[in-house]
């Protein structure tokens, strides 16, 4: 049996336990206490803290992450580090509304019930779980699922669905060129009835409650799925909050859910839907915003004068991220009203 250590987060002074052979951050998932994550993997800095006191060990990370000069003055990556003591830390980034709405994570069994082509790239995918998993509206999950020929897949894709107690998932996933889980669905090596094993809750952007100002939902991609989520959980709080969604795509041929969101917009005339595409210069049936989804929603936000009231919550490939978070900087938003969710092609925990 494995020693268990205390671990105690400053400033906020929560404590948990984390056994000798699992990570910091996986031991506080594991007892439902929501601590800053991007890739799980050592790879993106999200969770970099100090430690302050205490014997640890970190496994293989990237220097791009975490380097020498900040190993040397005692930061660590909590995705990454192991205990062989009792440990103190200082976060460098903690958010009370995510401590305090923390869900533990814990492991589903389930099959695929349905598997629809939605456009040429896009693939919708519906998992039956058998027990309730509860998440927060923007959340994902990783999914693990063995094709009929071929080594175990594990992948992070965000539930499209309303939260709550939901047992059955829907999920909104992009099709990528050597995307060994969406290819395996298109050739037929993960089948209608295929068994998958869902691990979660995870993720940081998630609906927040109670805010004032419009709130600006930004997707391209599969990033439809946490943003589609997102939007009905804002229509079911009942708050009195516009909605823009922001949609970016290439062509009329990658847009989707056209139908739905036109009742949706019937039944609640506070959303207003912008698809923007980026490859229409020679459609002329195309009559709606072109270019690309950055550019529009900066050229929307000067015309609305917001100085920076609102949340924003954006989904979608990490040129799409990286090319609008300068835009809303400069257009007075502060971090702490925008969230994002990176979804990128490769392994591991960022590959929605």
């Amino acid at each position: 049996m494995s020693d268990v250590y205390n671990v105690r987060l400053e400033p906020v002074g929560v404590e948990f336990e984390v056994e000798e052979d699992e990570t910091i951050l996986d031991a506080a998932f594991r007892q439902g206490i929501a601590l800053p994550h991007g890739c799980k993997e050592g790879q993106c800095s999200a969770c970099k803290c100090v430690r302050l006191d205490g014997e640890t060990e970190m496994l293989k990370y990237s220097t791009f992450a975490l380097n020498d000069f900040e190993k040397d003055s005692g930061h660590i990556l909590m995705c990454r580090t192991l205990a062989y003591s009792d440990v103190e830390i200082e976060l460098l980034n903690y958010d009370e509304e995510v401590l305090s709405k923390s869900i533990p994570v814990k492991s589903f069994d389930g099959r695929i019930v349905d598997f629809q082509k939605l456009t040429h790239d896009i693939r919708g995918v519906e998992i039956e779980i058998d027990t309730p998993l509860k998440f927060w509206a923007g959340q994902y999950v990783d999914i693990t699922v063995t094709p009929e020929e071929g080594e175990e897949i594990t992948r992070s894709f965000s539930m499209a669905n309303s939260p709550g107690e939901a047992q059955k998932l829907s999920f909104i996933i992009k099709k990528y060129p050597d995307g060994r889980f969406s290819n395996e669905l298109d050739a037929g090596g993960i089948k209608k009835g295929a068994t998958v094993k869902l691990t979660g809750p995870y993720g940081m952007c998630f609906r927040r409650e109670d805010r004032q100002g419009p709130v600006i939902l930004v997707g391209a991609g599969s990033g439809m799925s946490p943003v589609w989520s997102i939007l009905h959980d804002q229509l079911a709080s009942n708050e009195d909050r516009p909605i823009l969604f922001f949609y970016g795509a290439r062509t009329q041929d990658d847009l989707f859910k056209l139908e739905e969101i036109d009742e949706l917009i019937k039944a609640h005339p506070s959303i207003e839907f912008i698809p923007v595409l980026s490859h229409a210069d020679d459609d002329e049936s195309w009559h709606g915003e072109r270019g690309f989804v950055h550019e529009c929603v900066d050229h929307r936000l000067k015309v609305m004068d917001l100085d920076g009231q609102g949340d924003v919550y954006a989904c979608g490939p990490p040129p799409m991220i990286d090319a609008l978070t300068p835009v809303l900087f400069m257009n007075d938003f502060e971090m702490e009203r925008i969230f994002f969710d990176k979804f990128t092609p490769t392994s591991g925990s960022s590959a929605h």
